[in-house]
C-alpha cells in the first residue's frame, strides 16, 4: 500500500481479466451502469438524456419499471400520476425510452389529435408480426391513408356492417345453444371459450368470407396464432427499450415471431390463393379478402401487404369484442336488479314472441347504457392498447416533448377520476341515461377506442356485435353466481382481462 495515499491502480485489474473475455466484461459493465442509472435516476435516464426538456412531474426508473411489468399498469401508473400530482402529464423512462402519460381529458385530447403524434411507436413483436404495413402500425402517410380509407368504405361503414346482420344473428342463436348443452352438462357454463370463439368467427365471415370450428383442424390452428400473437404483443419486450439487448433476443419474442409470422404467411396467403382461383370461375365481391384483390392493382399493395392488413383485421377484432362481454356478463350477475331492468326494457320493446335483431337496438337505451358503464369501468385497452410516437418536437401545454417521445393515455384513471365521474367506482349505468356520453372519440371523459387519426375504424362493427350477443343472452336466459361466485381482479396483457375465466349459472326465462 503506497504511504502517500495514492489511489488503487484500477488498470491492474483489467490486466487480470482474459483478453477474450474483455469485450463481454466491459458489455455487462455498461449495461450494469445503464441499469443502475435508468434504475434511479428521477423520471429515468433517458429523460436525463436530453438537456432541451423542460420539467415534466416524474417517477424514477425503478417505480416505472415496477408500474410497466406487473398485470395492473394502468392502476400502478394512476398511483404514481396522483401522488405526484401528475394527472395533466407525468414523464418517466423504460431504458433509453422516453414515456408521457396523460391521465386527464384535456391533455389527452391534445396528444390523440395532434398530427404531431401521428404515428405509434413499432415494438419489435409489431413488426416482425407485419403489422409495420397495417393500419395499427403502418407509419403516417399515403400508404396508411390508402388502407384507412378502404377499410372506411369497405368494410367498417354501415352498409358492410348491416350485411353481415345475419351471420351476428346465427352466432347468437349459436352462443344461446351453446350454453344451454353446457348448463345442461355441467350445470354451470364459463362463457370466455364462447365469446372468444364468436367474435373470432364474427371477424373471419367478414375478412376471408368463411367461419371455422375452432375444436378441431385448421380452425383450432388458426386460434392457437390468434392466441400466440396477443402473447407476444402484450410482452414488454426489454429489447425494445435496451437496445444493446437486441441482438441477444433474451425473452426469445423475436424467435418466437418468426415462427408464427411464418405459420400465418401460410394459412393467409392461402387464403388469398382459394379467393383468386373462385374469382376466376365467377367474380363475386363479397368479403375482404375479395375488397383488396379489387383494388389490389390500383392501391399497388403486393401479397405480402394483404397478409399483413388480413392478418391485423382478425387479430385487432376479436379480443375486444369477447373480454368486454365476458366484463359485461359478470356486471350482470353482481347487479340482478340491473340485469333485470335491461330485461324489462328488452320485454317492453321487443316482446316475447320473437327474438332481438339489430333493429331493435336503437330501442334499448338501457341495454347500451350498459355497455357504456362497462366500457368506461372496465375498459379494455385500459392504456389505449398501442401508444402515439411524437414524430418531432412538440409541445403539450407548457411543456416540451422531444421527438420519438412515446405518449400513453391513462383512459382507465380518466374513467376512475372523481372529479370528473360522480361516484367513479360504483357501476351505474343509470348516468348514461342522463348524460349521453359519446364514446366514438370525441369526448375524452370516455373514449375507450380511441381518438383522432388513429382511432379503431372497427368500433362500430364491435360495438354492434355487443349489442346483438348481449340482448339475445338476456332475452334468454336469466343469469346467476355459480358456487364460484365473481371474481372482478383483473390482468392487464395486451388487454384487459378477468384474471379468473366467469363460470355462471344460466336458467332459461322462456320455461
Amino acid at each position: 500500500m503506497s504511504s502517500h495515499g495514492e489511489s488503487f491502480p484500477f488498470h491492474i485489474f483489467f490486466f487480470l481479466i482474459p483478453p477474450a473475455t474483455l469485450p463481454v466484461f466491459l458489455l455487462l459493465l455498461l449495461l450494469l451502469l445503464l441499469f443502475m442509472a435508468a434504475l434511479f435516476s428521477p423520471r429515468g435516464i433517458a429523460w436525463s438524456l436530453d438537456r432541451r426538456c423542460s420539467f415534466i412531474p416524474g417517477a424514477g426508473g425503478l417505480a416505472s419499471v415496477l408500474a410497466l411489468s406487473g398485470f395492473s399498469a394502468h392502476r400502478a401508473l394512476a398511483d404514481l400520476s396522483h401522488s405526484l400530482s401528475a394527472r395533466h402529464l407525468m414523464a418517466f423512462s423504460i431504458g433509453l425510452t422516453r414515456f408521457i402519460v396523460s391521465s386527464h381529458p384535456e391533455t389527452a385530447k391534445q396528444i390523440l389529435n395532434s398530427s404531431d403524434f401521428a404515428d405509434r411507436p413499432i415494438k419489435e413483436s409489431a413488426r416482425e408480426l407485419l403489422f409495420h404495413r397495417a393500419i395499427g402500425f403502418a407509419p403516417y402517410g399515403d400508404y396508411w391513408r390508402s388502407l384507412r380509407r378502404i377499410s372506411a368504405t369497405r368494410l367498417f361503414c354501415p352498409r358492410p356492417i348491416a350485411s353481415f346482420g345475419d351471420f351476428r344473428l346465427e352466432i347468437a342463436e349459436q352462443m344461446a345453444e351453446q350454453v344451454t348443452v353446457l348448463m345442461g352438462k355441467h350445470g354451470q357454463v364459463e362463457l370466455k371459450k364462447i365469446f372468444h370463439f364468436g367474435s373470432l368467427n364474427n371477424v373471419l365471415k367478414c375478412v376471408f368470407g368463411k367461419s371455422f370450428d375452432f375444436w378441431k383442424g385448421e380452425g383450432m390452428e388458426l386460434e392457437r396464432m390468434v392466441r400466440e400473437g396477443y402473447e407476444l404483443l402484450g410482452i414488454l419486450n426489454w429489447s425494445d427499450h435496451l437496445p444493446l439487448l437486441k441482438w441477444l433476443d433474451l425473452q426469445g419474442v423475436r424467435k418466437r415471431s418468426r415462427v408464427l409470422v411464418e405459420e400465418v404467411n401460410v394459412f393467409v396467403r392461402g387464403i388469398i390463393e382459394e379467393h383468386r382461383m373462385r374469382r376466376r370461375i365467377c367474380r363475386v365481391s363479397g368479403d375482404f379478402v375479395d375488397v383488396l384483390l379489387d383494388l389490389e392493382d390500383e392501391e399497388k399493395l403486393s401479397d405480402s401487404d394483404m397478409v399483413a392488413v388480413l392478418w391485423e383485421m382478425i387479430f385487432r377484432g376479436t379480443d375486444t369484442v369477447s373480454i368486454l362481454l365476458e366484463w359485461i356478463m359478470a356486471r350482470m350477475i353482481l347487479h340482478p336488479e340491473i340485469q333485470s331492468k335491461a330485461q324489462t326494457e328488452m320485454d317492453a320493446y321487443v316482446g316475447k314472441s320473437r327474438f332481438v335483431c339489430d333493429a331493435d337496438i336503437p330501442n334499448l337505451r338501457y341495454l347500451q347504457s350498459i355497455v357504456k358503464e362497462t366500457l368506461r369501468m372496465h375498459p379494455p385497452g385500459p392504456l389505449l392498447s398501442w401508444a402515439r410516437l411524437a414524430i418531432h418536437d412538440v409541445h403539450v401545454g407548457d411543456h416540451f416533448i422531444p421527438a420519438g417521445t412515446t405518449a400513453m393515455v391513462n383512459m382507465w384513471a380518466i374513467t376512475h377520476d372523481g372529479a370528473i365521474w360522480a361516484d367513479p367506482d360504483e357501476f351505474k349505468p343509470e348516468r348514461f341515461m342522463t348524460d349521453d356520453v359519446n364514446i366514438m372519440g370525441s369526448d375524452l371523459r370516455l373514449a375507450p377506442f380511441g381518438s383522432g387519426r388513429r382511432l379503431c375504424p372497427g368500433k362500430s362493427m364491435g360495438l354492434a356485435a355487443v349489442h346483438l350477443w348481449l340482448a339475445r343472452l338476456l332475452q334468454s336466459f336469466e343469469w346467476v353466481p355459480s358456487a364460484r361466485g365473481v371474481d372482478l381482479s383483473e390482468r392487464l396483457k395486451m388487454s384487459l382481462e378477468m384474471e379468473n375465466p366467469l363460470v355462471c349459472c344460466a336458467v332459461s326465462r322462456n320455461s
